[in-house]
């Protein structure tokens, strides 16, 4: 299979990269700059996953717009070269991310599930919309809700492994909110798994079937670790240290079910947070 990936440099796209040239796929690595001509000649899948970092500082008026725009319209130039080529391919994989869903207390989450409130929800709104020009081309369109990715080498984990690993690890805010999280194993599985099954088209819930409370998670975390988890982060702490960011990432409850996955016969290796984060910490 010949497939061309956007972001292939950062996080999931490079665990992506490596893992479908090692199944012996080639991979093409796209830019940044849609508006440019795209050959798609020979092509048989593009999976979108560029995007400006959503946790890499504080949400200023500057910042935010960065975050919207890379997806949006990153996506919508993206999209429209797809629909309007000659040599379409027969897959468009395009990343949203759960907070579409906004907070939710402890209301499950499906991919039939309505959008919520906030900046993000907005974004991840728009961000989908934007790739409705290559799905009524006829291109089998698949947008997929990330969830909290897994890995010691970036995302959220590696954030958050220096404070736990010197026992100054602890909940966050009150702790019931839910963190839907996936092995970034089970990121790329996922992702290969959406590629070659045909049925599977539009929203795709990507997190494990498993989520977890943030009091959870911050036990199991520190129980992998074998360091206590006695320090707390307050809601107004947070909220000092990282502004609006921290009720949008770090205190917000979005408990997301994985339905369309698992309706279609995808296999978690790591369907539990101990054995994923055994997995990814080794």
């Amino acid at each position: 299979m010949k497939v061309m990936i956007s972001g292939s440099h950062g996080l999931i796209g490079n665990a992506l990269t490596s893992r479908l040239i090692s199944d012996g796929n080639e991979v093409i690595r796209l830019g940044r700059v849609f508006s440019e001509s795209i050959d798609f000649t020979g092509v048989d899948a593009v999976i979108h996953l560029a995007g400006e970092n959503i946790a890499g500082g504080r949400w200023t008026s500057r910042r935010k717009a960065a975050i919207r725009d890379s997806r949006i319209n990153g996506t919508q130039a993206l999209s429209l070269q797809l629909s309007s080529s000659a040599n379409r391919p027969e897959v468009f994989i395009s990343a949203s991310a759960i907070g579409y869903y906004g907070d939710r207390g402890d209301e499950k989450l499906t991919e039939t599930s309505t959008a919520g409130c906030g900046f993000l929800a907005d974004v991840c709104s728009e961000w989908e919309m934007a790739a409705e020009s290559a799905s009524q081309s006829g291109i089998r369109t698949a947008l997929i809700r990330t969830g909290i990715v897994l890995s010691s080498e970036g995302g959220a984990l590696k954030k958050m492994l220096p404070p736990f690993k010197i026992g100054a690890g602890g909940i966050m805010g009150n702790g019931r909110q839910y963190m839907s999280w996936i092995s970034i194993e089970d990121m790329v599985g996922a992702i290969i798994h959406i590629l070659n099954t045909p049925t599977v088209q539009g929203p795709v819930n990507l997190t494990a079937p498993e989520p977890e409370t943030n009091r959870r998670f911050t036990r199991i975390l520190g129980n992998v670790l074998k360091r206590p988890t006695i320090l707390p982060l307050p809601a107004f702490a947070a909220r000092l240290l990282f502004g609006e960011m921290a009720n949008a990432l770090l205190l917000s409850s979005t408990r997301v079910i994985p339905n369309v996955l698992l309706e279609n016969n995808y296999h978690f290796k790591h369907p539990d947070l101990k054995s994923a984060l055994k997995a990814v910490l080794k």
